[in-house]
């Protein structure tokens, strides 16, 4: 992590700094360059004395940025840290990934929620190396019909592994643009977000600047009140607790520890409820996380 700098904290934002007549006109005024200069000066200050030093941007390639962005969809980073070093020790490369059985796969994941993930990641890393001769296309378009990645993911991989000026928008870089430009609105959708994120990318370097976005937005939900709370698009995560995704999950780390068991054996030992850990064992067998044979479930 690099040194904090106390005297290195965000300025006002620009809807302060450069106050305009209106709520609506707040939305369709163009900003002159001299504020879109300001808006960027203050993101990549932030960013050169506060930025987090994260491993995924370290010796950058297309597949160590592809695993880390599957990795933080819907987990926090320092979850993500110490699994993403131990995935990569494991499944190098797409071809080592394509290979993997699915019981250390999903056993090296436990811990990290959302197993379709994994799922995902490993038929993506199939396609690559069977249908793209092993490299990762740059392509968003492209990129959005591989397993697993969505509009948002496709921009991320392209920005931070190829380094192409595209437009793209996650939960930090919505927080950023809301702050600092829309201070007083309200249900605020990504259709007025993008034409700002288009006019500010440094075109000349979007990974770096999509990095200090994302730091800068993380910040932002530590020390404000949380400004995605605005968007049309917020939605609080359902809780985990007595959930559909804690039953499947304790599922797979009973399987995944060793041989072949019943139904009865499983509802044991997650110690759930027997209708839904039947129900949940026939959705992962129908989605392929595990195999039933002589009456044992299991994980190949």
């Amino acid at each position: 992590m690099k040194a904090r700098n106390d005297n290195a904290m965000p300025a006002r934002p620009l809807a302060k700094m450069f106050p305009l007549r209106s709520r609506s006109k707040a939305r369709t005024s163009p900003y002159s360059p001299s504020q879109i200069r300001s808006f960027k000066k203050k993101v990549y200050d932030y960013y050169d004395n506060q930025g987090r030093d994260l491993p995924w941007r370290k010796r950058v390639t297309p597949y160590r940025v592809l695993v880390s962005e599957i990795m933080l969809q819907q987990t926090q980073v320092d979850r993500v840290i110490a699994k993403y070093r131990e995935f990569l020790a494991a499944f190098p490369d797409f071809k080592a990934l394509a290979q993997a059985p699915m019981a250390r796969l999903l056993r090296l994941w436990s811990g990290m929620g959302y197993n379709r993930r994994a799922l995902a990641l490993k038929a993506l890393a199939q396609d690559v190396v069977t249908e793209h001769k092993g490299k990762l296309p740059s392509d968003p378009d492209i990129l959005v019909t591989l397993p697993g990645i969505g509009p948002y993911t496709a921009g991320a991989i392209s920005a931070f592994a190829f380094n192409r000026p595209v437009v793209f928008m996650d939960t930090n870089i919505r927080r950023v643009y809301i702050h600092e430009f829309f201070r007083d609105g309200e249900n605020i959708r990504d259709e007025e977000l993008r034409p700002l994120v288009q006019l500010t990318l440094d075109t000349k370097d979007p990974g770096k600047w999509y990095n200090a976005l994302m730091d800068y937005g993380s910040m932002l939900k530590k020390e404000q009140v949380n400004p995605n709370k605005r968007s049309a698009h917020y939605k609080r995560q359902s809780p985990f607790e007595n959930s559909n995704r804690q039953v499947r999950g304790r599922i797979l780390k009973v399987l995944v520890k060793g041989p072949p068991l019943t139904a009865d054996r499983i509802v044991k030992e997650t110690g759930m409820a027997a209708a839904r850990v039947m129900k949940n064992l026939e959705e992962l067998a129908r989605e392929g996380f595990i195999m039933k044979r002589r009456g044992r479930y299991l994980i190949e």
